[in-house]
This record gives structure tokens, sequence and C-alpha cells, in this order.
């Protein structure tokens, strides 16, 4: 029997176990220094490529713990008691973090200063000695004082210990606690932590030192963390205008751009130059719609291969009703899990993340860029700036002539939803509530958006 004719194997796709045993990583350095910035970007992409990762901040377990803080008192040394609380909270995260490892989780990123060598030993006591997980440090050490400053003033002082303060007696305070923290601040050192792996991060990405990496996953981590700056930056992103095959209800394929997508092209040409955006770099696929749309930009241009449209294998130029008249086991199984379904000679949303990696690496690393790419391409991109599960990823909505502008803030990404107001066709499906394989046609086709 055929394998389109008859039931169909399993069409997941598989990934590399990068992780053979369970991580935790731990961050190091004094407060305001980009410690949790680097915690929660690190979470965002370990979890986009599909390693199973939580973020623990220690600081968060202290206020849960503790209503005490009222001032920089509390982080003194000779605060006995707001000493044993911290260390309390401290071994709770550390808990937490290796019970979530137990259950079925790959890395935990512990987000504390653990700025003493005792503080860093009893860690690895804890998680590589009693549960027998690896540990792998990241230190931020910074001495620039602008960038001390700025994370001061644009994170800590909006942090909960600080509400209800005027802003000029939270950056005092804050100021203080930083410097109860540096009386006993000991940094990673070759000689008295050489059985230690760690990176050390100086001055946010000016250099790095890299010490004693344990395998594949602390070598990934790495690249990502030598990679991700803090420099202000704007991110655009857009689908190619309205295409021949859009008009169609067709999917993939590589026809040109419908009138309507023309005048896209035309009018996000102006959108760009209105915008006035300095060092702008534009990205497209391959694939002739998106070069089109991008024709009016006056900026560098560069084509990538990594960025074109998801391969539907024998399903390409197909409508999705030709689909379900063809090969309905097929329909119905993408509909049961949409990022882990291959097509046929094809690929899966799963593919097309471990296509995108290095599309990713390379936005971390720009200044301003605008990525003209394609539907599942662009729910990949937004699914990782937005941290979107597997699940969400695929039914994001990515309208077409619309332009998301992305800018990093603090710990996260704002995102801007912008129409140029010019008319398309509407290409999102949501998933069907039915998603069996003895379905109905019509169940099948229920969400399928009409075209023209």
């Amino acid at each position: 029997m055929s394998r389109l004719s008859g039931t169909p194997l399993p069409n997941k796709a598989t990934c590399p176990n990068v992780v053979k045993c369970p991580t935790v990583i731990s961050m190091v350095g004094l407060p305001a220094r980009g410690k949790t910035y680097m915690s929660k970007k690190l979470t965002r992409y370990l979890n986009w490529i599909g390693i199973k990762t939580k973020a623990f901040n220690v600081g968060e377990y202290r206020r849960a713990a503790t209503v005490a803080y009222r001032t920089h008192d509390f982080f003194r040394a000779d605060n006995k008691e707001a000493q044993e609380v911290r260390q309390k909270c401290a071994i709770l995260a550390v808990e937490d973090a290796c019970k979530f490892l137990d259950s079925g989780g790959e890395v935990a990123v512990l987000d504390a200063t653990n700025t003493t060598r005792a503080r860093r030993r009893l860690l690895v006591d804890l998680i590589k000695e009693k549960h027998k997980f690896k540990i792998f440090f990241v230190e931020s050490i910074c001495d620039d004082p602008t960038i001390i400053e700025a994370n001061i003033v644009e994170v800590k002082v909006c942090s909960p210990d600080y509400e209800g303060m005027d802003k000029t007696s939270a950056v005092q305070d804050f100021i203080q606690r930083i410097e109860h923290y540096r009386e006993h601040y000991e940094q990673l050192e070759h000689e008295k932590d050489n059985d230690l792996s760690y990176i050390q991060i100086f001055n946010q990405g000016e250099r790095f030192m890299v010490h004693k990496l344990a395998g594949h996953l602390q070598s990934r981590v790495v690249y990502y963390l030598m990679n991700i700056h803090v420099l202000p930056r704007t991110i655009y992103l857009t689908r190619h205008g309205e295409s021949e095959m859009n008009l169609l209800g067709r999917i993939g394929g590589d026809s040109g751009l419908s009138e309507r997508g023309h005048e896209y092209a035309s009018k996000l040409g102006k959108y760009v130059q209105e915008e006035n955006i300095p060092n702008l770099r534009v990205w497209t696929s391959e694939l002739v719609r998106t070069k089109q749309t991008a024709e009016f930009i006056d900026a560098p241009k560069e084509n990538w291969k990594a960025l074109n449209e998801i391969d539907a294998g024998i399903c390409e130029k197909m409508t999705y009703e030709e689909i379900q008249e063809k090969y309905p086991h097929e329909f119905a199984s993408r509909d049961q899990d949409k990022f882990h379904y291959r097509y046929p000679s094809g690929e899966s949303y799963q593919d097309l993340v471990a296509r995108l990696e290095p599309v990713i690496m390379e936005l971390e690393r720009q200044e301003n860029v605008m990525v003209v790419c394609h539907q599942a391409v662009m729910r990949c991109l937004l699914a990782y700036f937005q941290d979107k599960s597997a699940e969400d990823l695929p039914y994001l909505r990515v309208p077409l002539h619309t332009v998301i502008k992305l800018t990093p803030v603090a710990y996260g990404c704002r995102v801007e939803f912008i129409s140029l107001n010019i008319e398309a066709v509407n290409t999102h499906r949501d998933k069907p509530g039915d998603v069996c394989r003895k379905r109905s046609t019509a169940e099948a086709l229920s969400t399928v958006p009409p075209h023209y």
C-alpha cells in the first residue's frame, strides 16, 4: 500500500537531542549588569529552538517570602536576619529549578547575583553533586558607568522594591545596594575556579572569556550570548505583497505579485522613506514575490534562502480544498499537530525554526533590519520575539499588507501592527474544531478563508 493512499505513518519531525544531561545555567554578577535581560533572552531562545527551559528569579522568591525590604540595609552583610531570608530563598529557587528538571525540563536558568565563591560552591554541591545535573555559569562584568546608569534608571527603579518611591531616592538606594554586594564580590577566576564551566561577558559584549565548555548545549548558549547586544534598534517584519497564488488560494509556488501586491510594494517604499530609518538593511527570500515587494525600498538588500517559505512538498501549489480531496489523512494529521507535522517530501514548522536559527542570530547582531518574507516564516520569527509556544506559533496572525514593527524594550519587545491600508485576500486559517481523520470535508474546510 502506498504511503499516501493508505494509513499514514507517524509524520512528526524530529530534532537532534542537544541536551543529554539537564543543565542549570546560573547567572553571576553585581546588580544592574543585565543578568535578568540575558536570562530572559536566553530562556526565550532555548524554548524557541525546542529545549524546555524555565527561568527562576531569586529576587521574586525574596519578595514572596518577606515584606521586610524597605531600604538597601536589607542587603548589608551584617544584617543576619536578612541574610538568612536571602539564603533560604536562593536554596528554594535551586530546589524548584531541580524539580523542573526532574519533571522533564531540560534547562533551568537561575537568575541571581551569586557573587561569592561560597554561594557558587553551594550551587555546585546542590545541583551537580546532589542532583547530578550540569551547571554552567554566566558572569556579567561591567565597569562602564554609562551602561550601569542606564540599567538602573531604565529597569531597576521600576522594580516592585521601589513601588511608591520617587525616582531619585530609588536610584540612590539601589546604588547603595550595589555597594553592599561589591564589598564581598568575588569574580570567577581561572586559578580558583578551574573545575567550573563558565563564560564571562565584559561590558555587555565588549569582550568574552570562555572556560571549559561541557557539551553542545553550552556551546550554543555561548554562541547566542556572544551575538546579542543592547543597542537601540528596530526590526521590521512584513510579508510579501499579495501574490497571484494568493488570489487563487494556492499555497507555496513562486508567483509574482498581483496588482494590489505591486501597489503595496510601492506604498511600502514610501513608508520606509517616511520612517527615515538609519543604516537600514533589507532582507528578502529568494522568491520572486519578496524581491518585488522590496523593489521600492531604498536600502541595501540581501536575499536569504533561509527566508524561503515553508516547503509544502507534494502539496505545493495546491488549494486546501485540493489537499483535503486528495490527501484527507495528511490534512487531518497537520491539523492535529501543526508545529511538528512535516509535509511529505517537504518541511514542518519545526524544520523551519531550525532553518531560521542563523537568521535570528544575525538579527540579534544587526541594528535596523526589514525582513520581507512569507506567512510561515514570519510566524516563526514573530514567535521568537514574542516568546510564543510551539502550539501557538503556527496560528499567529500575520496579515498581508501589514508591517510589524518590533522594538526591544527592557526585558521584552514592543510589537506594533501597522496596516498600509491596501486590501488583500485573507490567508489565515484557524485550527478547526474536529481534527480526526474521519471528519467530514465540510468540517475539514470550515476555517479555510474565502479566496477570489
